[in-house]
């Protein structure tokens, strides 16, 4: 999943990003409301997280555009407002929810896990392709029954392949929502983190379930 957070206090930012990259979630950070309206009408998000109160575009304008836009990720709106007639503008300027601050980061993870939920229901919260399973509530993968002890990085790579079975993606789809804005195409990494991967899902398997299309990418298929 790749989260936008916009917000010009850069401690704050910075708190999010970091916490939720601990979590697995690709992050990219804008500190006005023009680059976050740039950033977020260039690329595909799965949810936003927007302060209030920014230079350039305040939140509310920000967020209507948005929607005006019709760009649907769910987004939290963070402000040091807590005046009940802030909250009900923030709302219906197109906000999914809302958060004082200061906030717990728990309270702020919890939020996102449930907007992301509710962004799509077909989604579901237990994955599985041949005798491999993903518990997306859980954060744990099992192959044949046997836990698989995943990093973050790792977890996310094979959430989105198992979100995309059968279908194959390129190592730009991959970088676009498992890695972020700053990630370096011209590295090697996606390729480590697959064999990474392949050592912990088809090591010892005699069904391998990803696979590489040599010049497309990579497909995991039962």
């Amino acid at each position: 999943m790749r989260v936008l957070i916009i917000e010009d206090e850069k401690k704050v930012a910075d708190f999010i990003k970091r916490g939720l990259k601990e979590e697995g979630y690709a992050t990219d950070v804008a500190y006005d409301g023009e680059q976050g309206h740039f950033l977020a009408t260039t690329n595909d998000y799965d949810l936003i997280v927007l302060d209030l109160m920014l230079p350039k575009m305040d939140g509310v304008s920000l967020c209507k555009d948005l929607r005006r836009s019709k760009i649907y990720a769910p987004i939290i709106m963070l402000t040091a407002k807590d005046a009940i007639e802030d909250k009900v503008k923030g709302l219906d300027s197109g906000a999914d929810d809302y958060m004082t601050k200061p906030f717990a980061f728990e309270e702020l993870l919890a939020r996102v896990r449930a907007l992301l939920r509710k962004k799509d229901l077909k989604q579901t919260t237990r994955l599985q392709v041949n005798d491999l399973v993903l518990d997306t509530l859980a954060h744990k993968a099992y192959r044949a029954g046997k836990e698989i002890v995943l990093t973050a990085k790792e977890y996310a790579l094979l959430e989105y392949l198992l979100r995309n079975t059968g279908i194959i993606v390129t190592r730009t789809m991959i970088s676009e929502h498992v890695w972020d804005i700053n990630f370096d195409t011209s590295t090697n990494v996606i390729d480590v983190y697959i064999n990474y991967l392949r050592n912990k899902i088809d090591q010892g398997h005699k069904k391998k379930l990803i696979n590489t299309l040599r010049g497309s990418g990579y497909v995991l298929k039962g």
